[in-house]
């Protein structure tokens, strides 16, 4: 804890996700590496727990299962995608560039491509260990986009034009996509007690800059039936569901708390529709906000004036009683300078509090 907190970073996001009221406003980081270098390098920092430390950056602990099967070629995954490193002027990203169902017309010649993975490619073992040593952290899993992994294996077209042409292939696809996962799951909570878990972070990338980037009805189609079964479990346990969707979804907002979504990340606030006030008046009772702090200009482009200003925005408008938890909407570019990124935690921790 900092000066001045009486809380933990466990007790305060336990709070903030059980609709109480936390000493101050919570924080969590997602960065790119060289950002990340970089900012260690500006603070003299050798590793997470120091730089979190100066920045007072509430630390989250993620489990996950051993991965226990057969080696994966380099650059590869479990269904035979390939990836590249793309560089750019600042960094680093890793792209699919071989899509092994691009060619596939029908389920028979997809089945017979692809040896789908199960859940006993992975070692659960290990995961009391994990709970136990992070048993002081707030406690996450899941993290991963099905819908993106379908896209990876068909290609960033078919991805959009199978929910019209092969509506068969989706379901098939995203059925073996699902089930895979949906064991994982299971197997992972096998291992945990009641309360070990506080959330489950997944979701789909459902908005552009303007609207969905899928109609409602195929996201009703496609995507829904699956998550509801997959989160069956959690709401059993009472874990929170963390639904990741950039850009602007609101429209589909009140069938993603349906569904059981209690979180919503990264709120692109400068997407249309995603105007902070109309969110928090129409659905603060019944979301958690996870982000909101731009990413397209503020911490790239932005002063530090700016950034200051927005954590205190952000505060007032969806932190207002509660049911925020502050940090960049996507990962941190290293094109950004260190002083935005630093005046935004520092706001967060000298004057967001309640």
């Amino acid at each position: 804890m900092g000066r001045g907190d009486v809380m933990t970073s466990k007790e305060r996001w336990e709070a903030v996700v059980n609709r109480q009221i936390p000493d101050r406003l919570p924080n969590f980081y997602r960065s790119t590496d060289e950002f990340t270098q970089k900012l260690m390098k500006h603070f003299g920092c050798a590793d997470y727990k120091e730089l979190f430390s100066k920045l007072h950056i509430d630390e989250q602990a993620y489990v996950w299962p051993r991965y226990a099967g057969p080696p994966i070629p380099d650059r590869e995954d479990f269904y035979g995608c390939r990836y590249r490193d793309i560089k750019y002027a600042t960094g680093v990203y890793r792209e699919c560039c071989f899509n092994p169902l691009a060619d596939c017309e029908t389920i028979k010649e997809i089945d017979s491509v692809i040896n789908w993975p199960t859940a006993d490619l992975y070692d659960y073992s290990g995961i009391k260990d994990q709970l136990n040593k992070n048993s002081h952290l707030p406690i996450i899993i899941g993290g991963w986009e099905p819908y993106l992994v379908y896209k990876h294996l068909r290609g960033e077209e078919r991805g959009y034009t199978d929910m019209i042409e092969y509506p068969e292939i989706v379901h098939h696809i995203m059925g073996k996509l699902f089930e895979f996962h949906f064991g994982i799951l299971t197997r992972t909570l096998e291992m945990c007690g009641e309360g070990d878990i506080l959330l489950c972070a997944m979701g789909e990338d459902l908005g552009s800059q303007t609207s969905l980037m899928y109609s409602p009805k195929h996201i009703r189609e496609y995507f829904f039936p699956y998550h509801k079964k997959f989160f069956a479990p959690l709401r059993e346990r009472k874990i929170k569901i963390q639904w990741h969707t950039d850009g602007s979804a609101r429209e589909i907002l009140p069938e993603l708390i349906e569904l059981g979504t209690k979180i919503l990340d990264p709120v692109q606030w400068r997407c249309a529709g995603m105007e902070r006030e109309g969110l928090k008046k129409d659905f603060g009772s019944k979301l958690i906000f996870h982000g909101a702090v731009d990413n397209q200009y503020t911490l790239p482009f932005g002063s530090v004036k700016e950034v200051r200003e927005e954590v205190r925005e952000n505060f007032e408008i969806i932190g207002r009683n509660g049911g925020y938890i502050l940090g960049p909407c996507h990962n941190i570019q290293p094109v950004g300078p260190v002083e935005n990124v630093v005046a935004m935690y520092e706001t967060c921790y000298n004057e967001c509090r309640y």
